[in-house]
C-alpha cells in the first residue's frame, strides 16, 4: 500500500487562509515605507481599523490588518504628499544649518498641505453619512475649543479658535432651527441630543473650567482625529446654513465678537437674515449698484407687478412649476412651518412669550444656547445684552446655579472658579441677591434643563434660590421600560405632564397597553381558574357540610350518640380538606409540568436564550431592590436628623 505524502509548499508560493487575508501591523510598516505615526495618521483619516482573525498566525501579541485595507492605504495620494513633507523639512533643517534664514523662512512658508477635502467625500458619499457619524466630531470640536492653547502639547490657538467658531456656529443653526432635544447636566460635562434631517446627533461639551491637559493623554492622536473633524463639520455646517438661506461663513457684529458673545451674534445673524436668499458680497457690488440706480424704479413696477401675477395665479390655482425663486419669497414663511414637525413646533413654544436673564454667576453659554433653541428670549449681566435686569417684561432670572453634581471629586475642581454649583451646598461669589423684583420668578438652572426634558413649564416651588432642587433626572433612560426602577420625581413629572395635555393616568400597575398584551391576557387567564378552582372547592365543602347534616339528623333520629357524630364529622371534614389540598397539589404539578414540556419542546438556541433573559431579569430586579433599599436609607437617616 502507497503511504500519502503530505502536501507540501515550496517557499516563494502563493500563502493560503489567514495568513493570505492579514498582515500584521510591521509587515504593512514595510510594504508602506513609513513610520509609525504616519500609519496612525493615514489609518485614522481614512477609517482603516485593525481585526481580529479566527486564527492568529503571527501570536496573540500582534495587530492585524486586513490586505485589501493596506492596499487601500498604498494608493492614496495622502502618502505622496506627507513624503513631500519630510523632504521638505530636511531642506529647511538644511538651511538653518547652513545660517540662511531668508531661504529657510521662504521654504517654511511654502510647505505642502495636506488637504482632506478628499477624503471626506469619500467617506461620507450623503450629506445623512456626515450626519450619523458626527456625534465624535462635535465632542473632540467641543473639547478642543475649551482647551487652553500650549506649545508643548502642539495645541496652537489658531486651532483652539477655530475649533470654538465652528462649535459656536453649530450651536446658532440648531438654535434657530429649535432642532434640540434633550440636554443633561453630568460630572464629564452636559449632554445634548439634537435631531437633523432625521438623525439624532449626541454630543458632549465641557464645563466652563480651567482645563488641565495631563502627560497620559495622547494629544497627537486627538490631533490627528481633530485635522479631519475640522473640514468635516465646516462642511456641515456650510450645508445646514445654506438650506435655511444664509451665507456661510456668517458675517459677525465686531463689537459682540469683542465681548466672547459669539453666540448670541450668529443667532443675531441668523435672525435677520433668515429670509434673505444669499448673495455673493464682492467689491464690485457698489458699482453696479451706482450704474443700476437710474433704473431701479421700474425694476421696482416689474417686482410689483410679478407680485400681483402671483397673487392672481394663487387665487385661480394656477400657480406655474418653473417660477423663478425670487418669486417664491412670497410664500416661504408658510412652506417652513409646514416642513416643521411635531417635535419642533413643540419645542419652538416651550419658551415662548418668556423672557429670561442670567445673573453673573450662571454658565452663560449653556444656557444661551438651550434657552432660545426652545423659544425664549434671553440676556445677561455685562456689555453687548441685549437688555438689562431692570427690564420690568423679564419672567425668570436664573441666578445661583445649582446644578445636580453634588459629587466631592467635583467641589476641589470649583474651589477655584467660584462657580455656583452643587446639590447640598452652594459656591456663590456674593453673598446675596440686591434688588429683587415682585414681577419675575427666581430660579436655580437646573429648572430650566428639567422643564427642556419634560417639555412642559414646571413649578419653580421646588428650584427657588436658596432651596434644594429635585434630583436631576437622565433623559436619556426610558423609565417607562419593563423592570426599569422608576424614581418618585419621575412619577410626579409624569403626572404634571399629564395634567398639561389634559389626560387620564391609569390605576396604578395597570397601563393602557395591558388589554392589548397577550401576556396580561395570559396572566388573566390563569388568575381566573385559579379564582374558579377555589370557588369550586368552597362549593365542595358546602355540599359535604350540607350532607353531613342531614345525616347527622337521620342518626339523631336514629339514637346514634354525639361523640360518634362528632367523630364521624372530623373524620369526613379531614377527607375533604385532604381531597382539596391533593387537587390543588395536582393542578400545580400540571402547571410545572406543562412549562417543563414547553421548555423541552424548545431548541437548544431558544432555550440558551430563555436562561439569558430570565437571568437578565433577575439582574434588572436585583439593581432595583438594590436602588429601593439605599433610598429607604436615605429616607431613615432624613428622617431621625
Amino acid at each position: 500500500m502507497v503511504k500519502a505524502v503530505k502536501h507540501y509548499r515550496p517557499p516563494g508560493k502563493k500563502k493560503e487562509g489567514n495568513a493570505a487575508k492579514f498582515v500584521t501591523r510591521s509587515q504593512a510598516l514595510k510594504q508602506l515605507q513609513i513610520n509609525l505615526p504616519l500609519f496612525r495618521k493615514l489609518c485614522i483619516l481614512k477609517g482603516v481599523t485593525p481585526r481580529e482573525p479566527k486564527k492568529k498566525f503571527k501570536g496573540t501579541h500582534q495587530t492585524y490588518y486586513h490586505v485589501k485595507d493596506v492596499a487601500f492605504l498604498h494608493h492614496e495620494p495622502l502618502l505622496e504628499i506627507h513624503r513631500e513633507i519630510r523632504v521638505h523639512e530636511r531642506k529647511i533643517k538644511k538651511a538653518e544649518a547652513k545660517k540662511n534664514l531668508e531661504r529657510a523662512k521662504r521654504l517654511r512658508e511654502k510647505t505642502p498641505k495636506p488637504k482632506i477635502d478628499r477624503i471626506i467625500r469619500q467617506r461620507y458619499p450623503r450629506f445623512v453619512d456626515a450626519l450619523g457619524e458626527l456625534d465624535d466630531c462635535l465632542s473632540m470640536v467641543h473639547l478642543f475649543a475649551a482647551l487652553p492653547a500650549a506649545e508643548s502639547k502642539k495645541i496652537d490657538i489658531e486651532c483652539v479658535h477655530k475649533c470654538r467658531r465652528l462649535a459656536h456656529e453649530w450651536q446658532a443653526f440648531i438654535s434657530r432651527t429649535h432642532k434640540l432635544r434633550k440636554a443633561f447636566v453630568s460630572v464629564k460635562g452636559i449632554y445634548y441630543q439634537a435631531e437633523v434631517e432625521g438623525q439624532k446627533i449626541t454630543w458632549l461639551t465641557p464645563h466652563s473650567l480651567q482645563q488641565v491637559v495631563s502627560d497620559d493623554v495622547d494629544v497627537i492622536t486627538m490631533l490627528n482625529f481633530l485635522q479631519l473633524y475640522e473640514p468635516l463639520l465646516g462642511f456641515v455646517n456650510f450645508r445646514l446654513y445654506h438650506s435655511i438661506n444664509l451665507k456661510y461663513p456668517p458675517i459677525l457684529d465686531p463689537r459682540l465678537e469683542a465681548l466672547a458673545a459669539d453666540l448670541y451674534a450668529l443667532s443675531r445673524y441668523a435672525n435677520a437674515n433668515v429670509n434673505a436668499i444669499p448673495s455673493v458680497v464682492n467689491s464690485e457690488a457698489s458699482q453696479v449698484a451706482e450704474s443700476e440706480q437710474g433704473d431701479a424704479k421700474p425694476k421696482r413696477d416689474d417686482i410689483e407687478h410679478e407680485k400681483s401675477e402671483l397673487r392672481l395665479a394663487q387665487l385661480q390655482h394656477q400657480l406655474p412649476t418653473n417660477e423663478p425663486g425670487a418669486l417664491m419669497q412670497l410664500v416661504e414663511e408658510a412652506a417652513s412651518e409646514e416642513e416643521e414637525d411635531q417635535d419642533t413646533r413643540e419645542c419652538k413654544n416651550l419658551f415662548k412669550d418668556l423672557k429670561f436673564f442670567l445673573s453673573r454667576e450662571v454658565p452663560r453659554e449653556s444656557l444661551l444656547f438651550v434657552i432660545p433653541a426652545f423659544g425664549g428670549i434671553v440676556s445677561w449681566e455685562g456689555e453687548g445684552a441685549p437688555f438689562q435686569e431692570s427690564d420690568q417684561s423679564i419672567t425668570h432670572q436664573v441666578c445661583f446655579s445649582y446644578y445636580l453634581l453634588g459629587l466631592g471629586d467635583l467641589l476641589y475642581l470649583m474651589m477655584s472658579t467660584h462657580l455656583a454649583i452643587g446639590f447640598n451646598f452652594k459656591i456663590v461669589d456674593r453673598d446675596a441677591q440686591g434688588h429683587k423684583f415682585l414681577s419675575r420668578e427666581y430660579v436655580q438652572p437646573q429648572w430650566v434643563f428639567d422643564s427642556v426634558n419634560a417639555r412642559i413649564i414646571l413649578p419653580t416651588v421646588d428650584y427657588m434660590v436658596g432651596r434644594i432642587p429635585p434630583p436631576h433626572l437622565s433623559p436619556f433612560i426610558d423609565y417607562e421600560e419593563e423592570g426599569a426602577y422608576i424614581p418618585d420625581y419621575a412619577k410626579t413629572i409624569k403626572q404634571l405632564q399629564a395634567a398639561a395635555r389634559k389626560e387620564v393616568l391609569p390605576l396604578p400597575g395597570v397601563g393602557k397597553e395591558d388589554l392589548e398584551d397577550p401576556q396580561n391576557i395570559l396572566v388573566e387567564g390563569i388568575m381566573d381558574r385559579a379564582e374558579a378552582n377555589q370557588a369550586a372547592q368552597r362549593k365542595q365543602k358546602m355540599m359535604m357540610l350540607e350532607q353531613q347534616y342531614h345525616n347527622d339528623l337521620k342518626k339523631e333520629l336514629q339514637g346514634v350518640t354525639n361523640g360518634k357524630m362528632d367523630s364521624n364529622v372530623d373524620k369526613q371534614l379531614s377527607t375533604g380538606e385532604i381531597q382539596t389540598r391533593e387537587e390543588s397539589t395536582a393542578n400545580a404539578q400540571q402547571k410545572d409540568d406543562a412549562d417543563d414540556m414547553g421548555t423541552l419542546m424548545m431548541s437548544r438556541k431558544k432555550r440558551k436564550l430563555l436562561e439569558a433573559m430570565k437571568m437578565s431579569n433577575e439582574r434588572k430586579q436585583a439593581k432595583n431592590d438594590l436602588i429601593k433599599q439605599r433610598k429607604k436609607k436615605i429616607d431613615e437617616a432624613h428622617k431621625k436628623s
